[in-house]
């Protein structure tokens, strides 16, 4: 742990892979033995952890540090897996609610407060892409300068009269 990188709580910032190992493989270890998520992993998907959790350090470093090592297709790894058990309000609500707490216990700044947010977003998207729950479209020209960059929105142009 760089003690650079440390802030007044005494934990560092989410700076690189390393971290984001450290945090997936908190986070899953925690997923695996919850009651209400625990089986969708580990006996309705039968997740094969060893190809899993790589796969998981991929997609949060391509997210929060915009590398392009992530290959896969999240929404259609969780729609394949609604016939098979719920995937309701609940189910997605305890997987943040674990995501959130795990990322606190371990890590602050801003890179900690952004991959909670984008864990937020693809929550409800991916929650309601396949329940079919109709969202509340988007009004880009109110998203924030952070959520610009995280959705890869260029600001709205100004066109003069």
């Amino acid at each position: 742990m760089n003690p650079t990188h440390l802030h007044p709580e005494g934990r560092p910032d989410i700076t690189g892979r390393p971290d984001i190992e450290r945090f997936v493989n908190a986070f899953y270890g925690k997923v695996r033995d919850d009651d209400l998520l625990g089986f969708i992993f580990n006996d309705v998907a039968k997740t094969d952890w060893a190809t899993h959790l790589p796969k998981m350090y991929a997609f949060w470093e391509t997210m929060l540090f915009r590398s392009s090592g992530y290959v896969g297709n999240p929404l259609a790894a969780h729609a394949r897996l609604l016939p098979l058990t719920t995937m309701g309000r609940p189910q997605f609500d305890r997987w943040l609610a674990i995501f959130t707490a795990t990322v606190d216990e371990l890590f602050t700044g801003e890179n900690a407060e952004r991959i909670k947010n984008t864990a937020a977003d693809m929550a409800n998207v991916i929650h309601a892409k396949i329940n079919g729950v109709a969202q509340a479209p988007y009004d880009y020209t109110k998203l924030t300068p952070e959520q610009r960059a995280r959705y890869g929105i260029d600001p709205p142009k100004v066109v003069a009269p």
